[in-house]
């Protein structure tokens, strides 16, 4: 009889047990659930580029997208293990200004807020009232602030390549208003953001004199490989730098984050997550196609002009060829071509390994000549190399039927503004340099050249920050996301042509 009543007394602690069990899962899939149908109501468009974009749903996004991130992150362990430390990761990131639809629904980047991710505050060295700051001037000087007051930081993170930049950018300008901030512990007076901010902020902050006159020694040192001197722990730079974000990435390798790897982690667009990197090692920025979060087609180049080209699939595919993205994801996109052209460099377990190449929109093309970005990036640096003592900062092009009257009897040509630092002016010849190499990357070109129906190239040096100010004034004008926005290397609005010729000052 004792032991049957034990028994009993057993099977209902387990009953009880399983029970809470229960009332667990219960309220965590309640969560869940009701976490999906805010989700559902949150449908969003492309404003990275100004370009409107359909509507469509983010849940099916967020589901892929996190077992996408999951590899990256996998990918990073493996290759960078110390990333696993448990130190703080500096996040520069900047809330959007949302909009609504006639019907209600919310209207913004596809970027998830960090204050959608409350739990993970703790790993960042912002505190959670730093992400509440829309101003991006005023939040970046936050995320500054609290990042060198962190001597153990452990990793950079940002969207893109070009918010880590131009973070460094600023820093090199304010370092003294923060220095002192971290000597007297509080947060600048001068900063515009509200009470209840400053004062969260300043819960957080006490003076550290210390760690103030050790950064006033490394800043007064200057700026190359500046990352790893403030914050020796320091371990990677988490930011896309490929396509058009190369150019900053490779700013950052060379002087803000000599000697700190940085990690190209995904190949996304406001459709959807396209592809990972699976190989944070290599300095080539391949991606992994993720069949489960897109169902992808593919354009061969030749055919992109044509109004109905024939598709292949991810099986028809062939290395060293190039192609055009036609996605169709669960969110309701049919066949929808993002205007990205990307090279197959090889295959993973059948999947594609894919690598962006160029947009089709920043293609300059006066003559049917057809020079993509990625081309012209390659001959400027290479003109830029024949410019004795410069280095090139930034850049953008303009084709000649933009400037309208402007541009007066010439033949057709593209019009290049650039920032470089290490001298204020070129000769013509040295100008010319850029043409020359053209005509030795594009046989099309160099033939338009020779037979005249193309002008010559016309260089213009712009003020030092004219591109962040440009950046700006494209941001205010299109309502695009400071954390989303990627630099127009062709502008083709009349208003961005006009703010940058403002700035020549050769």
């Amino acid at each position: 009889m004792q032991k049957l009543i034990m028994t009993l007394k057993s099977l209902q602690t387990k009953l009880q047990t399983n029970a809470q069990m229960l009332l667990i899962a219960a309220f965590i899939f309640g969560i869940l659930g009701l976490w999906m149908l805010v989700l559902l109501r949150c449908d969003i468009c492309n404003r990275s580029q100004g370009q409107k974009r359909p509507f469509f749903s983010l849940l099916s996004q967020y589901l892929t997208s996190r077992a996408g991130f999951g590899m990256c992150f996998n990918s990073m362990l493996n290759v960078y293990p110390q990333t696993g430390n448990l130190q703080r990761t500096a996040k520069f990131f900047y809330p959007s200004n949302w909009s609504h639809s006639e019907s209600g629904i919310p209207i913004g980047p596809n970027c998830l807020s960090s204050m959608t991710s409350k739990h993970k505050f703790n790993m960042y060295s912002t505190p959670a009232a730093g992400f509440e700051i829309t101003a991006e001037p005023e939040a970046l000087y936050v995320h500054l602030l609290f990042a060198l007051k962190e001597r153990t930081l452990g990793m950079l993170e940002a969207n893109f390549a070009s918010i880590v930049y131009h973070s460094f950018a600023f820093l090199q300008s304010k370092w003294e208003e923060l220095i002192e901030d971290i000597r007297l512990g509080h947060v600048n007076p001068k900063l515009k953001i509200t009470d209840d901010v400053r004062l969260k902020l300043s819960a957080q902050l006490k003076p550290d004199p210390r760690r103030a006159s050790e950064l006033a020694a490394e800043f007064g040192s200057g700026f190359r490989g500046i990352a790893r001197r403030v914050w020796p722990h320091l371990n990677l730079v988490l930011a896309v730098d490929s396509g058009s974000n190369e150019l900053y990435g490779s700013h950052l390798k060379q002087f803000y984050c000599e000697g700190v790897p940085i990690y190209s982690p995904v190949y996304a667009a406001t459709e959807g997550l396209i592809g990972v990197n699976l190989w944070p090692e290599k300095e080539e920025r391949h991606y992994l196609l993720c069949p489960q979060s897109m169902f992808c087609e593919f354009i061969p180049v030749d055919l992109c002009n044509e109004e109905q080209p024939q598709t292949l699939f991810m099986d028809e595919v062939k290395e060293n060829s190039l192609y055009e993205l036609v996605v169709t994801n669960a969110s309701g996109l049919y066949r929808y071509r993002i205007g990205d052209i990307v090279k197959v460099v090889g295959f993973h377990n059948q999947c594609p390994v894919v690598e962006f190449k160029y947009r089709q929109d920043q293609m300059l093309n006066v003559r049917g000549e057809k020079i993509t970005e990625k081309t012209f990036y390659q001959a400027l640096l290479r003109a830029v190399k024949l410019w004795p003592g410069a280095v090139l900062l930034d850049y953008c092009c303009v084709e000649s039927s933009l400037l309208g009257p402007f541009c007066g009897g010439s033949d057709p040509h593209y019009e290049v503004f650039v920032e470089i630092k290490g001298v204020r002016n070129l000769s013509e010849d040295q100008r010319y340099k850029l043409d020359q190499c053209l005509q030795e990357d594009s046989m099309v070109y160099q033939s338009c050249r020779r037979k005249g129906s193309i002008g010559p190239v016309r260089v213009h040096i712009v003020a030092a920050g004219s591109f962040k100010e440009l950046m700006n004034f494209i941001i205010a004008n299109l309502g695009t996301s400071y954390s989303q926005f990627k630099m127009h290397r062709v502008l083709r609005k009349k208003e961005f042509l006009d703010f940058i010729q403002r700035k020549v000052i050769s």
